[in-house]
């Protein structure tokens, strides 16, 4: 609250009331406040009772006055008075002045620095203890000095027991604070003695291993993490505990979260006392980071490989149309048609390597669309079944079937496929393929093959993800597995292979529930295209929504300002006139999602995905249903 000089005038006026003089004084011995008792006791000038006046030239008149006896050297005896005042210690003393009243001095120090002094004159209780000695001769000298002895200790415990209260406040204060930072704090953060065993938890390890109990203090570190958890932290546990800190990541098996775990040690006159800890859930950094290594690593062989891919297609280009024209000419020798065969084969061969190759290393974007789990994997069974015949059987077992995720849909088809092409390969006639879908708790999203063939060999295990490996001999490329790494982790997932009753391969993805769909209402369609005005206003239709449709910005703003249910607005960026969909989206209160089939490199595309509610075309219905909920959240341009 502002202090007003209403409030000051009232503070001052009860500090005049009071018996005692005050004063008090800043950490830069500048008067703050002293009350009318205190210029009356001393006679001081009008001047030296204002705001800011220094301590010196206080003392300077009060020695020139007598207070303090006869002062030989008045200089130093200021200075030495000055520098006793900047320590503020806690004081009691009694002393007579030059009119021969007797006061007692008390004074504290004041938690922002600074300290504050009381004057209480004392003469009546100093006469009454001199009445007590002279009246009462059967008490002896000895009982009557220790008897005035407690009494003047009696008031300075009083004063130092104020000081140490005011103190145990500030204190008290502070820990309050400091239990609320730390409870605020996404992290956990606690403390091990040198037995191991916690002595303060800010209670917020559920939060960042699941499954975990947050009653801590009293227990160690092994009771509380278990065997393996205490097993990946007790290398770097020990070298805090002999005075070194680290950092490091571990994966919480319960959850499969990343953990980050700092120690920090606490030291004592140069030994170790116990062990600060502060963990936190970097799961979603270590997927972001991952995703962005590999978008790296994917720039780099790009860049290797462009070069090369130009001059190997000119040179593949020519052999073909050398071997072509031999292949036309008469009266060649009787074997050349099997080499003429062979070695436009192996051109072709090489022609759909290099393609591959610009399908592993092009830019390709991940692209999430809300999709139902169980949709997509009755569409990967449709077109996986044919190609592997009558000899094998492929079966989709999947715990989360009425579900919907944001999935880059083709790329993990394509993932998908390929693995289940080279479960095929591998395994004997008359397996059956299981692809097991499932989500982990809240994090992951995973996909498991497995097959029931010889499994990976043990080269395979430790090469199979470096792009150009293979066991197929001539038959493979080497580029299957590496690309379907690839594309999980751009996705900020992890891909395990590992043997058990023959080869499993393990996806996983980040686990990201699609969002709700928008409520059905009244939508304005603005799209120049009468084809695809009519696909999409089926779409729309099939979920609920009416349609009202404008094929220009001028045709959108005049329904928007004549038709008052409008709910939504889907607008192509490209439209008939001089203004885009971006210039609407800038003007209409409804919520917009935006749509474009222009290329990534294109201005207004890359505008239009900064805008946040952005479909691609061509799109599905679930990426529609998306886009017009995300619409909804992000709500008009300026909000």
């Amino acid at each position: 609250m502002k202090r007003t000089d209403s409030h000051d005038t009232m503070i001052a006026a009860g500090l005049n009331l009071i018996q005692q003089a005050m004063s008090i004084f800043d950490s830069e011995l500048r008067l703050v406040l002293s009350n009318r008792p205190m210029q009356q006791m001393f006679n001081l000038p009008d001047k030296l009772i204002e705001t800011g006046v220094s301590f010196e030239a206080v003392i300077r008149f009060l020695a020139e006055a007598g207070e303090y006896g006869e002062v030989d050297d008045l200089e130093e005896f200021i200075a030495v008075r000055a520098k006793l005042a900047l320590t503020f210690e806690p004081h009691y003393m009694e002393r007579t002045r030059a009119n021969g009243r007797v006061i007692s001095v008390e004074g504290a120090p004041l938690p922002e620095g600074g300290w504050v002094t009381v004057y209480t004159d004392i003469t009546e209780t100093k006469q009454q203890e001199t009445l007590l000695r002279t009246r009462s001769e059967e008490l002896s000298e000895q009982v009557l000095a220790r008897s005035e002895e407690l009494a003047s200790t009696n008031r300075a415990l009083a004063s130092s027991n104020a000081a140490l209260e005011e103190t145990k406040h500030q204190l008290t204060q502070m820990e309050a604070r400091t239990r609320l930072t730390t409870q605020m704090i996404p992290a956990h953060i606690a403390h091990l003695d040198l037995e191991q065993r916690y002595t303060f938890s800010n209670r917020r390890l559920n939060d960042v291993m699941p499954g975990s109990s947050d009653d801590l203090v009293g227990r160690t570190a092994h009771e509380v993490l278990g065997d393996a958890n205490h097993t990946s932290i007790a290398p770097f546990l020990r070298r805090a505990f002999d005075g070194t800190p680290s950092v490091f990541e571990f994966k919480h098996d319960p959850s499969s979260r990343r953990i980050r775990v700092a120690f920090t040690p606490e030291t004592t006159q140069d030994k170790v006392a116990g062990v600060y800890v502060l963990s936190m859930d970097v799961t979603e950094e270590t997927q972001a980071r991952v995703a962005l290594q590999q978008t790296r690593r994917r720039e780099m062989a790009a860049q290797l490989t462009s070069g090369l891919a130009h001059d190997f297609s000119n040179l593949l280009t020519i052999i073909l149309g050398m071997q072509g024209k031999l292949e036309r000419m008469d009266n060649l020798p009787s074997d050349a048609d099997h080499l003429i065969t062979a070695t436009l084969a192996a051109a072709r061969r090489g022609g759909g390597l290099l393609h591959r190759i610009a399908d592993m290393t092009s830019p390709r974007i991940f692209r999430p669309v809300p999709t139902q789990l169980s949709t997509f994997l009755s569409e990967l069974h449709t077109m996986a079944t044919p190609t592997l015949g009558q000899d094998h059987h492929l079966d989709i077992q999947c715990d989360t079937r009425d579900s919907s995720f944001n999935l880059d849909g083709g790329m993990l088809q394509d993932s998908l496929l390929n693995l289940i092409l080279n479960a095929r390969d591998a395994a004997p006639k008359g397996t059956t393929i299981t692809l097991t879908a499932r989500a982990l708790r809240d994090t992951w999203l995973e996909l498991e093959i497995t097959d029931k063939g010889v499994g990976f060999s043990k080269q395979a295990l430790d090469q199979a993800l470096q792009p150009f490996f293979t066991t197929k001999g001539g038959e493979g490329s080497g580029l299957g597995l590496a690309m379907v790494y690839d594309m999980t982790k751009l996705a900020g997932g992890d891909l395990r292979l590992f043997n058990k009753e023959g080869a499993h391969v393990v996806i996983r993805l980040p686990l990201r529930p699609a969002d709700q769909q928008a409520p059905p209402g009244l939508v304005l369609l603005v799209e120049d295209s009468e084809d695809l005005r009519m696909s999409i206003r089926d779409m729309l239709i099939a979920q609920g929504h009416l349609v009202l449709e404008a094929t220009s910005v001028h045709e959108a703003e005049t329904l928007l300002s004549t038709v008052p249910d409008i709910a939504y607005v889907l607008s192509d960026i490209h439209l008939s006139g001089a203004r885009t969909g971006l210039d609407l989206a800038q003007t209409t209160g409804q919520p917009i999602a935006l749509m474009t089939s222009l290329p990534a490199s294109d201005p207004l595309h890359q505008a239009a995905a900064k805008h946040g509610a952005f479909l691609h075309k061509p799109f599905t219905e679930d990426a529609l249903r998306a886009a017009l909920a995300s619409a909804v959240l992000k709500g008009t341009p300026d909000e």
